[in-house]
């Protein structure tokens, strides 16, 4: 008798998204081959986004990889089980050998809400009454527990556990609004400024705020990380050139619905850059904008967008990211020196210092 495996052929569409996943895998490899600290991935259930189960897709990228921290930008737990959460991230972080930086947020989507048969207006509300209990459930055993949202818990321990100890670092996205600072502050938690579509202004109002908070609940703002998140760089060695390659994608940019839920803000590019996190000249004027920028928020941190914000070719975007790394990153490790992720000595594969930036694919 013959035994004969056999798969159902797939859809165009599916091919089409087998290859965009692996081409995200392939990315975070070379990520981290080029030398980031960290490599994130966003959720989004939304047929016009990649990435609906960051879990997994971390899950496999630390298969690939050795060293690079694994971040969820972000994770959207106002929408999920916090069980589940809990049992997903904590087998995350053990099969990581202990990688995982989770970030976590309402999510700004108009369209994941209805996937969950969520009302939109509960979300602030299920994003703090889900957080408090995840937390716990990362660092108690036998936890019982009574909310709003889901059925109440009697002497319930998730596993694994984390096998980061302390619990891996949980930090809270903010792009729009008070309250998500306002939830970072009370727990003491890191704060990931998203700095993507308004005016810096706008994100720096939301950092003071936090700063302020923390204070309020008795926490130490000098002792909290905060990460800064810029978009994809375009670097060239005339400053010229750089916004002739960036204009008619920044055009085309400010038209997408994305663009225009945010509340993209900015008339032109120059104001863009001059306002806003586009990153766009010659090193020289990206190293000072970045500079700049740290000295008005203070962070650790930097989430450099590798999603090709500007550029639709995979092999230019990354020519640029290499030229970031080369000619912009020797001068902010020298002039920010970070121990939010502590150094490794250099391996084969690991040459030179450990950059300490993120990059989180939008």
């Amino acid at each position: 008798m013959t035994t004969t495996a056999t798969a159902t052929r797939s859809s165009p569409a599916a091919e089409h998204e087998r290859e965009r996943l692996r081409a995200l895998v392939d990315l975070a490899t070379w990520a981290e081959g080029v030398g980031y600290d960290a490599f994130g991935v966003g959720e989004r259930h939304n047929p016009a986004f990649l990435s609906s189960a960051p879990a997994v897709l971390l899950g496999h990228i630390a298969a690939r990889t050795s060293r690079i921290r694994l971040v969820t930008t972000v994770a959207v737990l106002s929408l999920a089980d916090p069980v589940r959460a809990a049992e997903e991230y904590a087998t995350l972080d053990q099969l990581s050998d202990g990688r995982l930086d989770l970030v976590i947020g309402k999510g700004n989507d108009p369209v994941s809400p209805g996937m969950f048969g969520v009302d939109a207006a509960e979300l602030w509300d299920r994003l703090a009454e889900n957080y408090e209990l995840f937390r716990r459930l990362w660092r108690e055993e036998n936890v019982t527990w009574t909310g709003r949202f889901r059925p109440p818990l009697h002497g319930a321990t998730t596993r694994p556990r984390p096998l980061q100890q302390p619990a891996p670092r949980v930090w809270h996205g903010s792009a729009s609004s008070e309250r998500s600072s306002d939830l970072a502050a009370r727990w003491g938690d890191p704060l990931y400024s998203a700095n993507g579509f308004r005016r810096t202004n706008h994100y720096l109002a939301l950092v003071q705020r936090y700063r302020d908070r923390l204070v309020h609940h008795d926490h130490d703002p000098a002792a909290t990380p905060l990460a800064l998140g810029v978009h994809s760089p375009v670097i060239t060695d005339r400053s010229q050139d750089a916004l002739a390659l960036a204009r008619p994608a920044f055009a085309a940019f400010r038209d997408l619905p994305v663009a225009r839920q945010n509340h993209f803000p900015f008339g032109s590019l120059e104001d863009f850059i001059d306002n806003g996190s586009a990153l766009v000249g010659t090193a020289d004027q990206i190293i000072e904008k970045l500079l700049d920028l740290h000295r008005r928020f203070g962070n650790q941190v930097l989430g450099i967008g590798v999603e090709g914000f500007f550029l639709t070719d995979p092999a230019t975007t990354r020519a640029h990211l290499e030229r970031f790394f080369a000619e912009v990153a020797p001068t902010l490790r020298a002039e920010v020196p970070s121990a939010v992720w502590t150094p490794e000595p250099p391996g084969p594969q690991d040459p030179g210092e450990r950059r300490r930036l993120s990059a989180p694919p939008g």
